[in-house]
Formats: structure tokens, sequence, C-alpha cells
């Protein structure tokens, strides 16, 4: 899937020389931007700031819009926020500069990366009120209709989909679903001819599948479930391997987990036993240089699948294949402590080193994870790394909660996982990450339902 990048990457790397830095190796074509790994991301992201800054720069506006969109990319792949804060930096500047020429298409499109930057920072750290700022942008740049009115629909399609994702019916599912239709079917038109709009179209395609895999699982309903799966592979022919690798990685991801997840709920242990297989091979052509984040998301979700086999089958070794997939994921998430992902993966080993404890009866595999997480703890101060602290005190009282499960005696644990999860849930509160405080809470909660003799 990344051959053709490697061997772009290969040929721009032995011509450097050709290739001023100042001047990128995409020209401002962000089509492009899918072929280079994380390290010529970057280098690309700080020439695009350099071409953009430049006292001789010719259209100065279209310059940091380019620069937007790359940073941006590198805080998709990475989870940095200051990437993230400098690319909505400099789509509002870019903004500016097209209003002040009257280019309404450029400044919509300088808005609509405005959104997408909120949207993002929504996604990756949990800031829900990110979403406000960026419907507002949507709502002007659709009012500029062109290739910027497709993009605002679906954009808009998105923002409203998600508010009833975490608690509407079906019936409300199914009709923000259909918010996509018309941005879909106008942006795949126009993908035609236009490389970025194709991209938006599948993005939308993997936006309103998200929507349906959540609901579906939330719901215990199969059809929308089915209906995820049909607009993944819908983006799936549509997209090209050699020009397209990561978001069809990202696609492939998506349906793999979705038909796991549609396995699970249906009790087809060999369509689940496939849809594990399937993942693990994605994740084999994508390699962590290309997208460290896209990586670390795909593991935690080959993970999740593999737990689910296990749950299916009762298979030992499935949990502990689970565990390692957590484990390498944290490579990367452990340099991203503010990352909803980071909480969802860290809440997912918890889990299945419980789950793996208690098939099989063996308490050494919880002693062992205690041991782990303090000599951790011991290892990393908690005026280092607060966020990551309290991360650790989490998996220590859900150790806890399941040795008092296991061996329905207290020898402590009760009082020892409540102030885990409290102190926990006290520095993700200062820290203000409710995703990870909820996660704390939930902790708090299930203590308070354990029994003991």
């Amino acid at each position: 899937m990344f051959e053709f990048g490697r061997e772009l990457r290969r040929l721009l790397g032995g011509a450097r020389a050709q290739f001023p830095s100042k001047d990128g190796l995409t020209a401002g074509d962000g089509a492009l931007l899918e072929l280079l790994d994380l390290r010529m991301l970057k280098s690309e992201a700080k020439g695009a700031d350099v071409a953009a800054g430049r006292v001789s720069a010719r259209d100065r506006a279209r310059r940091l819009l380019e620069a937007a969109v790359v940073w941006r990319e590198l805080a998709r792949r990475s989870g940095d926020a200051p990437s993230l804060r400098r690319a909505a930096a400099a789509a509002e500047k870019a903004a500016e500069a097209f209003a002040a020429g009257h280019r309404q298409q450029g400044w919509a499109r300088a808005r609509l990366e405005q959104a997408a930057c909120a949207l993002l920072g929504a996604e990756l750290f949990g800031e829900s009120g990110l979403e406000a700022a960026a419907e507002k942008a949507a709502n002007e740049a659709q009012r500029a209709g062109g290739a910027a009115g497709m993009i605002a629909l679906a954009t808009l399609a998105q923002i409203r989909a998600r508010r009833v994702a975490a608690n509407g019916g079906g019936a409300e599912v199914r009709g923000a679903a259909r918010l996509f239709n018309d941005p879909i079917a106008l942006l795949e038109q126009a993908g035609r001819r236009d490389p970025l709009l194709k991209l938006a179209g599948a993005e939308a395609r993997l936006a309103r599948s998200e929507l349906l895999v959540g609901a579906g699982l939330r719901l215990k309903d199969e059809d929308l479930l089915r209906a995820a799966l049909g607009d993944l592979t819908a983006a799936e022919e549509r997209l090209d391997g050699a020009y397209e690798p990561l978001t069809l990685s990202r696609v492939a991801i998506a349906r793999s987990s979705g038909k796991a997840a549609l396995g699970e709920m249906t009790g087809d242990v060999a369509r689940l036993a496939r849809a594990v297989g399937q993942l693990a091979a994605t994740l084999d052509t994508l390699g962590r240089e290309q997208s460290p984040l896209d990586w670390a998301r795909g593991q935690a979700a080959l993970a999740r699948s593999l737990a689910q086999l296990g749950e299916a089958t009762d298979n030992e070794t499935a949990f502990k294949k689970a565990l390692a997939c957590y484990d390498r994921a944290g490579l990367v998430l452990r340099e991203a402590p503010g990352l909803v992902l980071r909480a969802e993966a860290a809440n997912g080993r918890g889990q299945t080193l419980a789950r793996l404890a208690e098939l099989t009866g063996d308490a050494n595999v919880l002693d062992a994870a205690e041991a782990a997480f303090k000599s951790e703890l011991a290892a990393a101060p908690h005026r280092n790394d607060p966020v990551a602290w309290a991360m650790l005190q989490v998996q220590l009282g859900q150790v806890y909660v399941t040795r008092l499960d296991l061996t329905g005696r207290d020898r402590g644990e009760r009082a020892a996982a409540a102030l885990a999860f409290q102190a926990a849930l006290d520095v993700f509160g200062e820290q203000g990450l409710r995703s990870l405080a909820a996660i704390a809470a939930d902790g708090l909660e299930r203590l308070g339902g354990a029994k003991v003799g």
C-alpha cells in the first residue's frame, strides 16, 4: 500500500539538492502529503512556514493556507498540540489575508481549515467546546458555495451527527446519517477531477461510519453496523493505494474493526477471527514512521478485536496478544498525555488485564501487574508528568478492584483502589481532561459495586 510513497521518499532523499527546503517537496499540493512519512512531513511544515513568511512571497494568503494544512496533518499523525495550534494560527492569518483581498473562495477554504483544526482538537483531546467554533466557521464557508461549500456541508453533517451519536435513538441516528448523503454525492462527483475533494469524500464516509458503528454498538443494532461497513467498502473502492495510502489504511482499519464488532454482536466467531486477521494484515503495511498516531490507533483497534475474540472463545492467548498490542500502542501514546486515544487504550489495557486474570483465576497476573505499575510510579514522580502518573493510578486501581472480585476478600485493596482512583480524578480534573476523569469516576463506581466476603 505504501510502496509508491517509499520509492518517492527514496528518490527525494537522493535528490534533495534539487528541491529547495524552503519551497517544500509537494509545492503546496495537499494531495501529496500522504506520500510523506512523519520526518519529511515535519520538514514540509517548516518549509511551508518559511515560504509563507518570506517578504517576497507571492500570494501570501495561499502560502499561509498551505502551511495550515501541513501543520494540521502533522498534528493529526502525531497528536502534537503545538502543531495543531500552529495550524490554527496559520489558518486564521490566511482567512484575514484572503478577506483583505476580497477573495471569497480562498477565505471560505481558510475558514474551513479553521473548522478542521477545531474538529481535530475535539477528536484528539476531547475538547467538545471546539465543535461550536467549527460549526460557526463551516456555516460561514458554506455560503460561499463551490468546492468550499461542498466540504462545508460534510463538515456540518459531521458536527451535527456527533450530537446524536452518544445518546440518540435508532431513528435519530439514521436521520443524522442522512445528512451526509448530499455532501458525499457532491464530493465524490467533483473528486473525479480534484484529488483533494476525492479525499474529502472518503473522509466524510469514514466519519459517517464512525457514527454508525458507535451507535450500533450502543444500541445493539446490526443494521447500523452493516450500513457503516457499506460506507467503508464504498470509500475503499474509490481510493488508490498508490496515491492515497494513509486514507486507505484508515478506512481498512475501520472496516476490519467494524467487521469484528459485527462478528461479536452476532456471535459469528469465524467472522470475528477473519476480521482480526484482516486488521493485523493492514497494520503490517502501515509503518509506525508513516503516521505514529494512526499506527497506535490501529494497534488499539487490534487489541480490542483480539479481546473480543478472547471473550467469545475463552482464549487466554487472544487476551495476551491484546495486551501486547496495547503495549505497542503505548510506545507512541506515552508521549502524548492529553489524547483521548491514550485514555481509551489505558482503560482497554486495564480491562483486558483484569479479564485475563478472571479467566485464568491466576492472581499472579495481577501481582505482576501491580508490581509493574508501582515500579513505574516510583520511577516517574508526580511533579514530572502528572497525567501519566494519574493514568498509572487508574490502572493500579483496576488491578485492586479485579483482585477484590477474584478473591472475594478485602486485604486493603478497597481502600487502596479508592485512593488511587480519587488521586487520578483530582489530577485529571486539575488538568481539564474530561475523558480521563470519566474513566477514573467509572473505576470508583465499579469499586462501589465490588462484593467481598
